[in-house]
């Protein structure tokens, strides 16, 4: 092994050998290590995720045949000075990111992405036929818009290279797919909904035979201790 691992053995491999090299430790790495993403609280998330958009479809539906055109609302400044704070903090947390190159960047790239987008939604869509409609519109198109959308290419560009870095480490070759297409924990048989039945059907299977067992050895110690308490027979039994 010492004679494998050698650095000047290792030098003298070819980029191709490498690859080869490293694509067949990758596999037996993976082969040995626990399949993650594949458990039953995840397919249980999944599947909360699912049934909570089939239900916020109908709550929107039902918020827009009832809501009213105006409403008067209190604690306007409180509202608005929050909702700023929170996005002076995802400022901050991704220059500190940036700053000190973490990879949390990402997530902070997302989060200020998304607070400028709604930021931008609620000043135009708040202002509608007021006199400050024309100010907000611009700061959305010339401020928070253009901002949201380099922090989401950012982002981009951040994971992608990430994953190409990866599949350099695992001896991949060629360009780095697009997102959509990249697997989060690899590929996983049948829906989530189907697993987690499955998975549940597993657990009421073990833990039924979790209590045969321990019937049986209830029977079996029961069993045992009435043939202890009997009493030898005598000697003129046996006769």
């Amino acid at each position: 092994m010492d004679e494998i691992l050698k650095d000047d053995a290792l030098s003298k491999l070819s980029p191709a050998e490498r690859r080869h090299l490293l694509r067949k430790l990758v596999d037996l790495e993976r082969q040995s290590a626990a399949a993650a993403g594949t458990g039953w609280k995840w397919d249980a998330v999944l599947v909360v995720v699912v049934v909570s958009c089939i239900v916020l479809t109908g709550w929107i539906g039902y918020l827009a045949v009832t809501l009213p055109p105006y409403y008067r609302t209190g604690s306007w400044r409180g509202a608005w000075v929050g909702f700023d704070l929170a996005l002076l903090a995802s400022f901050a947390a991704t220059g500190w990111t940036a700053w000190r190159h973490r990879q949390l960047l990402i997530i902070s790239l997302v989060v200020l992405a998304t607070l400028l987008l709604t930021d931008a939604w609620f000043d135009v869509v708040l202002d509608v036929r007021t006199a400050g409609f024309w100010e907000s519109l611009t700061s959305a198109l010339v401020i928070e818009l253009p901002l949201a959308v380099v922090a989401i290419t950012m982002a981009r560009r951040l994971l992608r290279l990430t994953i190409g870095q990866i599949m350099r480490y695992e001896g991949v070759t060629g360009r780095v797919p697009p997102l959509w297409q990249v697997p989060l924990l690899g590929p996983t048989a049948g829906t989530p909904w189907r697993r987690l039945m499955q998975e549940r059907a597993r657990r009421r299977a073990s833990a039924g035979a979790v209590v045969s067992r321990a019937a049986a050895s209830v029977r079996a110690t029961t069993k045992e201790k009435a043939n202890a308490d009997q009493p030898p027979p005598s000697k003129d039994a046996e006769r």
